[in-house]
């Protein structure tokens, strides 16, 4: 394989899938379900304008009217609106776009942000090296340093529940395409210069709600 087949083949799997997520489901308190369903968690927020985006209609973060109990420095995430808000206070937040799990691979539930991470490596898990080589014949590395070819992108922010890494992340991507889209197997993709702002808002042990 190639150089440039390798790296499209990295960018189309995103590094969502560093984890086994119906074992993650498993483990952790988090509700899968299929997109638009409406089941799972929910969230008292809610953000004028809430139609779900087209990638080509989207036109970057910006800061909307949203009215929620949640604190100051809280994540709230729709799936089903492609939307990340960081919580502003005093009725406001910072809209992002954002790609999510595509079907079979949506979640709801709380973390908290355990760690993040500037341009992130890679380690995809032994089951999915397996399995690309079995049915695509791709040879993943065992660890991809950081860098705009890592599917991790700029920033990664890391999802615990408790001391456990759920293995779920907030990142960025090297496919910028994807944002609006439900692609992922399950993490939550940004922009690279979104993710890097939100990156650098977010506290360690900030509350993550995902609906």
């Amino acid at each position: 394989m190639d150089r440039r087949s390798f790296i499209t083949a990295l960018a189309a799997l995103a590094a969502s899938s560093t984890a086994s997520l119906a074992e993650s489901r498993v483990r952790y308190n988090f509700n899968s379900r299929s997109p638009g369903s409406g089941s799972g968690s929910r969230t008292t927020g809610s953000a004028s304008g809430g139609s779900v985006f087209s990638r080509p209609s989207y036109r970057g973060k910006r800061t909307v009217s949203y009215q929620t109990d949640e604190k100051p420095g809280t994540i709230i995430i729709s799936t089903r609106k492609r939307k990340l808000y960081y919580v502003l206070g005093d009725g406001k937040a910072i809209e992002y776009g954002v790609g999510v799990g595509r079907q079979g691979f949506t979640w709801s539930g709380t973390a908290k942000v355990g760690r993040k991470a500037v341009w992130p490596a890679w380690h995809p898990p032994k089951e999915m090296i397996e399995r690309e080589k079995k049915k695509y014949g791709r040879t993943l590395p065992d660890r991809m340093e950081g860098g705009p070819n890592n599917p991790l992108g700029a920033r990664a922010l890391y999802l615990f529940q408790g001391s456990q890494d759920t293995l779920y992340r907030i990142h960025g991507t090297n496919a910028p395409h994807t944002i609006g889209t439900a692609q992922s197997s399950g993490c939550i993709r940004m922009l690279n210069e979104e993710v890097i702002d939100l990156h650098d808002r977010v506290k360690v042990g900030a509350k993550v709600i995902v609906s």
